[in-house]
């Protein structure tokens, strides 16, 4: 989730018993410990934040990607290595056999099996080739939504979603140039426009206008295409995400974001006041190393 002034800006996602938040220039997570502490842990960002790649069009939503794929399972990582006590890094050959498993597991899942399954149908029942994508964008978004609902009624899972529902409402206080307490923030909405599970909605529904302009293609090009248009998807639907949340007062845009809107309640849970505070923490901190400064908890 990203602030409407720049890309990259204030955004966030939830971990393991905390919250991670991105700025800019840095990265801060806090993490409540098994003994009910706060523990911080910040970084300075590079390499993707850093190239030109920000700055371009379409490209840039890749820097969204890597926020949930590398940056996010690192600090998933950490975040369970403070709940077991254990310190196990996970950088190098690790990570990037870790990022690239993730990466095919969720391309076959919600990419070529949905689009196998429509071939299929399509030579069974003789449909178009038009409703034969149509009804692959459908069972795409089924997919998408059934994973969400399912891993949402997992415990662990589940207050995952409320450190989510807590992320997302500092943030909204934030914009709000509220006072940052457990209390004022807890008034604030669990939703907000530039959800990654906005994001993550938005790229289906592109999936589903850019694969019916194809028209008719083999079993293997039909596949084939799904995996090499990932990133032209993706970054059509960042563009689009970062531009409804710049005319978020627009009746016609509210319009159109009920839908991101209302699968957000699958992905966020109301957070208690303590979980509020690990939020808090998390963006003071990144704050904090935005500029150059020490935080006080």
């Amino acid at each position: 989730m990203d602030s409407p002034e720049k890309l990259p800006s204030y955004g966030g996602q939830a971990i393991i018993e905390g919250v991670m938040m991105r700025g800019q220039n840095s990265v801060a997570a806090a993490m409540r410990a098994p003994d009910g502490s706060i523990i911080i842990q910040d970084e300075n960002l590079s390499g993707i934040y850093k190239s030109e790649i920000r700055k371009i069009p379409l490209l840039r939503g890749l820097i969204i990607l890597w926020d949930a794929l590398g940056l996010g399972t690192r600090f998933l990582t950490v975040s369970a290595n403070v709940q077991t006590g254990e310190d196990e890094k996970i950088e190098g050959a690790s990570l990037i056999l870790t990022l690239v498993g993730s990466f095919a597991v969720a391309i076959a899942l919600f990419f070529l099996l949905p689009a196998a399954a429509a071939e299929g149908l399509q030579r069974w029942l003789g449909w178009s080739a038009w409703v034969s994508n149509l009804v692959e964008g459908l069972v795409r978004l089924v997919i998408l939504v059934a994973y969400i609902w399912g891993i949402g009624k997992m415990e662990d899972i589940q207050r995952v979603f409320a450190y989510h529902g807590a992320e997302h409402k500092t943030i909204n206080a934030f914009e709000a140039g509220e006072d940052l307490t457990p209390e004022n923030v807890k008034k604030y909405s669990v939703e907000h426009a530039r959800c990654g599970t906005a994001f993550l909605l938005t790229v289906v529904l592109f999936s589903i206008i850019i694969f019916s302009a194809l028209g008719p293609l083999s079993l293997a090009w039909r596949l084939a295409s799904r995996v090499l248009l990932i990133p032209v998807v993706a970054g059509l639907a960042y563009e689009y995400i970062r531009w409804s949340g710049k005319h978020l007062d627009s009746p016609v845009v509210q319009w159109l974001i009920k839908p991101n809107l209302a699968l957000q309640h699958l992905t966020t849970r109301e957070p208690s006041l303590d979980m509020i505070e690990v939020a808090i923490a998390a963006f003071k901190a990144m704050v904090a190393r935005e500029n150059d400064q020490k935080v006080s908890l």
